[in-house]
């Protein structure tokens, strides 16, 4: 057997692209706010409770808080509430329920299957359910299977108690810095912008790659920031105040998005006093400062050079305006609807969505099962393996087998640290200072991977548990056993016996995505509401106005679903074959339909500023084999040959980008995976 030669890989040896991608950290700033409510938040309570002679009661206070500081992840002020107090209302449900059914055996097993089956079901609804869901089940698991202090409502007490202590620790700047936030997000939308135009036009080797990174990047803070803008907003109906002219300076920047793709095609660099603008711009909005003084541009000469210097002195007029026209704050991805309402729709989708059932479903075979296991085998401290379960199964949290491998080397190495601390640091007050250390890495930490938040949290969790069961270092060993149990469970009960997890439907959702596609085409260009249906030329003008407006708002809503493609198939990517060989066949066409939009955004700005219109016979074309392709694409299993259409004698016009487009990304579905 002949060995390798110098200097070549040993590609046998190397861990697979799709695990390593789940073991890199991503690249994340440090939230020092955060470290510092973290440690003040779990160390206090400690401390208390030994001020008291009540550890007991100071560890519950702090695994209450341990919830607050995981949920505490919006930055909007209001969005905190809802974060922090709402999972804390329902982990006090869980606990609750644990605690009455603790030691009653089968009782037990039932009665947590069932809250299984809830939790995951909840999980559906959106972001805020999903950790409300989590701790109800989490709790839940924890009063089942640790004896608690009487009477049944002080755990629930103390632990939300320790969750309400974080929310007003994450409170106290509100009077100080109220709109903070929104403002912020919506600054970083404009340097988000400002990078775009800056990329623009390029002609070196990277330019389109970068182009295409800095578009997703605004596509992201215009999300982040329509979100907290229009969140506060669901509850502010007026046409007045701050809100208004924040949600007016959102708007007026999307057509100067829209304007990048058309300055991006003719490859010539838009003047640095262009994107420097819209930098100064977002100083502006961050800073609430009016009246700015008038932009000094270089005349623009094409019609995507008119596009740009239109949509930037319109955007100029609007952030220095105290009071913007009251009626042009139209919110782009429409206002969220009364609260009665969005709870009623919520539980009516959840009751009758098949993919609520499954995860439920799911998750409740997953907990009945560790439950079940641990009755009638003897293993200390059981609770474990379903906490497990838990973390590892969170339907709405990404790969279950790569969060199940990432769980596993987590709590290892969390191990590591809890078990130098449990042999290490005598019980008692040493235990505040630390707990001030361990707790910091939480929020440090847990933006780069599951697996680095794991390891931190693993170590506070079993140095909690000491405070209440007094094991000392006999705890280690056996956590690290009913992890790997939990995770064993979550594969293959949880992943290996649903197709759904190994036969991805990717295909699907991007199919989606171009029928959308084709939809946005057919009425950018599709016939408007002019003056030759309306008597009056005001009419007419609102019509306009209108039609423009939907267009903005169907680009925008793509766009999002076009995010989430994204998150679906880099969550894909993370997992093993097929999926994740499908998945990365699929990914080019990702970023080819992304160019698709922005074609065609670019092709309605150089028509408004100029450029001949498409004919209808072309527009049809074009839209037609969109329609194809999403057939195709939703039909396949791997890719397809797609190929049909233009000629090269077609290239030009308004649409010959869009032609480019579409034959590369029928080009790219043409290669068999």
């Amino acid at each position: 057997m002949t060995s390798p030669r110098p200097g070549r890989p040993t590609a046998r040896l190397a861990p697979p692209e799709w695990l390593l991608s789940g073991l890199r950290p991503t690249p994340a700033p440090i939230p020092w706010a955060a470290v510092v409510r973290a440690s003040v938040a779990l160390a206090t309570p400690l401390a208390v409770g030994l001020a008291v002679d009540r550890p007991t009661y100071g560890a519950l206070a702090a695994m209450g808080a341990l919830s607050g500081v995981i949920s505490d992840t919006a930055d909007a002020y209001r969005l905190r509430i809802l974060n922090i107090a709402i999972p804390q209302l329902l982990g006090a449900i869980g606990v609750t329920l644990g605690t009455l059914v603790f030691g009653h055996g089968w009782l037990a097993v039932a009665a947590l299957t069932l809250v299984a089956l809830v939790s995951g079901m909840i999980s559906s609804i959106g972001a805020v359910a999903s950790v409300s869901g989590l701790l109800l089940l989490l709790n839940a698991v924890v009063g089942a299977g640790l004896p608690m202090p009487t009477p049944w409502w002080l755990p629930p007490l103390l632990l939300s108690c320790g969750g309400l202590f974080v929310l007003v620790l994450s409170l106290l700047g509100w009077p100080f810095r109220g709109r903070i936030a929104e403002r912020t997000a919506v600054a970083d939308a404009y340097r988000a912008c400002a990078d775009l135009l800056e990329s623009a036009g390029r002609q070196d080797t990277d330019a389109d790659a970068d182009y295409d990174a800095k578009r997703q990047a605004v596509t992201a803070a215009l999300n982040q920031a329509y979100d907290l803008v229009l969140a506060r907003r669901a509850r502010d109906h007026g046409r007045r105040g701050p809100l208004v002219r924040l949600l007016a300076q959102l708007n007026v920047l999307i057509p100067l998005v829209e304007a990048a793709p058309a300055a991006h095609l003719p490859r010539r660099p838009l003047p640095a006093e262009i994107p420097a603008a819209v930098r100064e711009l977002a100083r502006a909005v961050e800073e609430s400062r009016l009246g700015g003084a008038d932009l000094d541009l270089p005349a623009p000469g094409t019609p995507s050079e008119r596009a740009v210097d239109v949509a930037l002195r319109h955007a100029a007029s609007v952030v220095h305006k105290a009071d913007p026209d009251p009626y042009n704050v139209d919110d782009r991805l429409g206002r969220p609807a009364a609260l009665g309402v969005r709870i009623r729709r919520a539980g009516r989708d959840m009751l009758f969505s098949g993919t609520s059932w499954r995860y439920g479903l799911r998750l409740a075979l997953c907990i009945g099962l560790a439950q079940t296991l641990v009755s009638v085998i003897d293993v200390p401290r059981s609770y474990w393996v379903a906490l497990t379960v838990t973390f590892v199964l969170k339907p709405d949290f990404g790969s279950v087998f790569s969060r199940a491998v990432l769980r596993a080397l987590g709590t290892a190495a969390g191990l590591v640290v809890a078990a130098a601390v449990l042999s290490q640091v005598p019980r008692g007050w040493w235990d505040v200072p630390v707990m001030v250390v361990l707790a910091a890495f939480i929020p440090a930490v847990s933006a780069k991977s599951y697996g680095f938040q794991t390891a931190a949290i693993t170590p506070v969790i079993l140095l909690l548990s000491d405070v209440l069961n007094r094991e000392g270092f006999a705890l280690v060993v056996p956590r690290l056993v009913d992890s790997l149990m939990g995770c064993a469970i979550a594969l293959v009960a949880g992943y290996l016996l649903w197709p759904e997890s190994w036969h991805t439907r990717i295909g699907d959702r991007l199919a989606d995505a171009v029928e959308d596609t084709a939809d946005y085409l057919a009425y950018a260009f599709g016939p408007t509401t002019g003056g030759t249906k309306t008597s009056t030329e005001a009419l007419t003008e609102a019509r306009t106005a209108a039609t423009q407006a939907e267009r903005v708002r169907r680009r925008r809503v793509i766009y999002r679903d076009l995010s989430v493609v994204r998150t679906e198939f880099q969550r894909a990517l993370t997992e093993p074959p097929p999926t994740g060989t499908r998945a990365a066949a699929w990914w080019p066409l990702v970023v080819a339909l992304e160019r698709i939009i922005d074609a065609t955004t670019a092709a309605r700005v150089r028509v408004n500023h100029g450029a001949p219109p498409p004919g209808a016979a072309e527009i049809a074309d074009a839209e037609r084999q969109l329609r194809e392709l999403a057939a195709r694409v939703r039909s396949s299993v791997v890719l397809v040959d797609v190929r049909a259409g233009w000629s090269a004698a077609d290239d030009e016009g308004v649409l010959a980008p869009l032609r480019r487009e579409l034959r590369a990304a029928q080009a790219i579905t043409s290669h068999r995976g």
